[in-house]
């Protein structure tokens, strides 16, 4: 097993660079194309860390499968665009909140007739399906056109926490992580390889929420997850210990292998997030900034 972690920028010092891994059955890598959470935040002091929020493309056994669609996606779209091939890929949202779906409208691949599209999620806190989100946001006066206008083929499926998707030889396993924003964590898991997807912490856990994440991120290779926010106040966000406390503190009951922090704050600048990675190291010494760009390698056969 290898963990080889890099970004196209060159912007994050990490252990090794190499080439983006290429698309081959026997693969099993993650790459960062949105790392911000809330609203994206495009300005001269995010430049190595990215602007774009939340999007997680991971490549494994043959499966594209993406996680979360914010800006990033309509960058990874793009990306997408320059292969011939008909795509197929699998899109798995955490909630339906704007941070998680606002790319969703601009992901050039879902307006060719040619490619298709499995899209997953669980009802949103007023009941509404993963389709009727991402309907909503694409109505006048919203957005001029309406989700019907996309050629591809897509294809609903409402999960309910808890739940196995089985996709061949990969199995995604779904958990409630945040009850208040209805919010989904997942596991992918391929053979002996994982990876925890747990975005939408809070900082103050209980036992039964605690019981419902440690399932997917048990003993993973790699843990993807956010420190906390403080609430919106009229001073600039402070990121305490508290904040980055309870994904350290998860990672290290779960025996998580490696942990990449991502959803970062808009407030949170470049300068700033260097300084928080080296407080982070200090409890976690395995941790990573997620950063666009960023590509980590799970694991190959």
């Amino acid at each position: 097993m290898s963990n080889i972690e890099r970004s196209d920028s060159q912007s994050y010092v990490n252990d090794q660079l190499t080439p983006t891994p290429n698309h081959q059955a026997g693969e099993f890598w993650v790459k960062f194309w949105g790392v911000r959470g809330l609203i994206a935040t495009p300005n001269s002091h995010t430049c190595r860390y990215g602007s774009n929020t939340a999007c997680v493309e991971i490549y494994v056994a043959g499966q594209r499968l993406i996680f979360d669609g914010g800006t990033g996606l309509r960058i990874l779209g793009k990306n997408w665009q320059q292969k011939q091939e008909p795509l197929e890929a699998h899109l798995f949202f955490t909630n339906c909140q704007s941070n998680r779906i606002q790319g969703f409208p601009f992901f050039a691949p879902a307006f060719v007739t040619e490619n298709s599209f499995h899209i997953y999620g669980t009802a949103a806190s007023n009941g509404a399906s993963i389709k009727q989100c991402l309907c909503d946001q694409m109505l006048q006066p919203h957005f001029p056109y309406p989700l019907q206008v996309m050629q591809s083929e897509l294809l609903f499926y409402n999960l309910t926490p808890g739940g196995v998707v089985e996709l061949g030889e990969v199995k995604i396993t779904t958990a409630l992580i945040n009850k208040n924003q209805r919010s989904i964590g997942y596991r992918v898991t391929w053979g002996d390889c994982s990876i925890g997807y747990a975005t939408d912490l809070h900082k103050s856990l209980d036992l039964e929420e605690q019981n419902q994440i440690l399932p997917i991120i048990q003993d993973v290779d790699l843990l993807i997850t956010n420190a906390t926010y403080t609430p919106p106040t009229d001073k600039n966000h402070e990121y305490a210990e508290l904040l980055w406390k309870t994904p350290v503190d998860l990672a290290q009951t779960a025996g998580v292998k490696k942990l990449v922090i991502s959803h970062h704050h808009p407030d949170d600048d470049d300068d700033f997030l260097d300084k928080i990675r080296d407080e982070i190291k200090s409890a976690f010494p395995n941790v990573l900034l997620a950063c666009e760009g960023l590509v980590v390698s799970i694991g190959n056969r």
